[in-house]
């Protein structure tokens, strides 16, 4: 992530954000995630506390009374080695599975959907860079935040054994009464209630630690104003560049549009900032054709080439206007103008012919 700067005051663009998340820099509370699987991991343990008892209670039996009237031969020690086996998986693998489901859980609900292998690039320049590596390490503020986030964590595991003792001086000695089966489940809900009470701040501390986190990868992820101007740029193309590429489009059309003029059967005009030139063959189209179009320097241009191919050119300002407008080049006029192009079509000689 780049250094804090103060000229860096606008929100990273979308596609910042997901340059940076393709390179596997995401905000994750680390904390958090840990407070939750351990958090989980009580839990398994206190609603497995039967299951594991009985477990250890036929491990026990198995090998203080039914092992003992056998022979031992490599056929039994191999059959004893196999039960043990399978019995140690038995008791880890319910807890192992509820501790990644949870650590698996808990980063996709704060990361998303993700999977890249670049995290696992070797960076050579931090690696080289040691003294810059040493001041980050020591001398930012994300090395004060860890500081005094495990100073807080050590307090909350520190400080709940002592609450939960005090709390329960009391019931030390009659402890002495109990059989090993009492004194069992009192270490346990003891325990149980001192990993509880160490939890609740733990995670509170989770909790803000994520909000920095994404905090501060906000600010890291900021950006310039003249950063998101370039990022514009190399996404729509640079404006001076793709001005040249359009004018050259332009003339390329209005040197196509031009050589039609030639075919056209009459130019109707503004009369100097508009011309339209239509065409009228009923082989081709029942209706008349605009050829060409342009306003200004291109109507000029046109009636010149007409001029040039005598092509009649007539005035008319209203039709003129509404050719240009609900026209495009190679259409079709449209029916309400049929009555006024061919009261225009009427007056020229090469129609007046066809009608004789």
């Amino acid at each position: 992530m780049p250094q804090k700067d103060p000229s860096r005051t606008e929100k990273a663009t979308p596609k910042r954000r997901d340059k940076v998340r393709e390179d596997g820099n995401v905000p994750k509370g680390s904390e958090l995630g840990k407070s939750i699987v351990l958090l989980a991991g009580v839990l398994a343990l206190r609603f497995l506390v039967g299951f594991y008892h009985q477990q250890f209670h036929d491990i026990y039996v198995f090998f203080l009374k039914d092992s003992l009237s056998q022979e031992l031969t490599p056929e039994t020690v191999y059959y004893m080695f196999l039960w043990s086996i399978k019995k140690i998986a038995l008791m880890v693998m319910p807890l192992m599975l509820m501790l990644a489901f949870t650590a698996y859980l808990t980063m996709r609900l704060q990361v998303g959907k993700l999977w890249t292998t670049k995290v696992l690039k070797p960076k050579f320049g931090k690696i080289f860079n040691v003294i810059s590596g040493l001041k980050n390490l020591m001398l930012s503020a994300q090395a004060f935040v860890r500081f005094g986030r495990s100073i807080l964590q050590a307090l909350a595991v520190g400080i709940a054994p002592y609450i939960v003792i005090k709390q329960e001086i009391g019931n030390l000695v009659p402890l002495f009464y109990e059989n090993t089966s009492g004194v069992a489940m009192y270490l346990l809900s003891t325990g149980y209630k001192m990993a509880c009470y160490a939890l609740v701040p733990m995670m509170l501390i989770g909790i803000a630690d994520l909000w920095y986190t994404r905090w501060d990868y906000e600010e890291n992820l900021k950006m310039t104003k003249d950063e998101i101007k370039d990022e514009r740029r190399q996404a729509e193309g640079d404006p001076v560049i793709k001005a040249q590429q359009q004018r050259k489009m332009l003339e390329v059309m209005a040197r196509r549009m031009l050589a039609d003029v030639p075919k056209a059967d009459v130019v109707i005009t503004n009369p100097t900032h508009l011309a339209v030139a239509l065409r009228y063959d009923i082989a081709k189209a029942p209706a008349p054709m605009v050829l060409a179009k342009g306003a200004n320097h291109l109507a000029e241009k046109i009636k010149e080439v007409a001029r040039e191919n005598n092509v009649p050119i007539r005035e008319d300002k209203p039709l003129a206007q509404a050719l240009y407008k609900q026209v495009e080049i190679g259409q079709s006029i449209p029916e309400e103008l049929y009555q006024a192009v061919a009261a225009v079509l009427a007056s020229l000689d090469k129609f007046r012919r066809q009608r004789r």
